[in-house]
């Protein structure tokens, strides 16, 4: 069911960006990736390689981007994190150095780990994630703050600039 769920966000990320392409050509469309963790207490049960996977979308003229990820959770369960989110340059061009905040739903920490999320509820939980990246060209490198357990690595690739 999550993968259904999941899916179904990316189509519908893929669709709303392909619509938007005509009214906002110079929108921006990222692929996002996310393949490391580190975890700040070492446990063998970690899942430190997410497969992290995912859509952003940053339609012409907004303040926010939109987004949508799949990925393993730290405890291998398949999840999911849909979001809005702003980037904030450090010289106030669209490249180098950036601050990142995004906020959304999340799914997928299920069980005996639903508690490792704040406000979560059979599965279902709220996420503020602020990273710090890097934008060259069409290519970004960002590091992501997940609370109190883990720094994650991701890249991402805007297919239109």
């Amino acid at each position: 069911m999550l993968r259904m769920l999941a899916a179904g966000a990316l189509l519908m990320a893929a669709q709303l960006a392909a619509a938007a392409d005509s009214a906002a050509p110079d929108g921006r469309l990222t692929l996002v990736f996310g393949p490391y963790v580190y975890h700040y207490h070492d446990n063998e049960g970690h899942n430190d390689q997410p497969w992290l996977t995912g859509l952003e979308w940053g339609p012409q003229g907004w303040p926010v981007d939109f987004g949508a990820v799949y990925f393993r959770n730290s405890f291998s369960q398949d999840s999911a994190y849909a979001y809005v989110g702003k980037r904030w340059f450090y010289d106030g061009r669209d490249h180098g150095v950036y601050l990142k905040l995004t906020g959304g739903p999340l799914y997928g920490y299920r069980d005996q780990y639903e508690s490792k999320v704040p406000f979560n509820h059979n599965g279902l939980g709220w996420a503020i994630i602020p990273g710090i990246g890097y934008q060259y060209r069409a290519v970004d490198a960002q590091l992501v703050i997940l609370g109190g357990a883990a720094l994650m690595v991701t890249f991402g690739y805007d297919f239109r600039e």
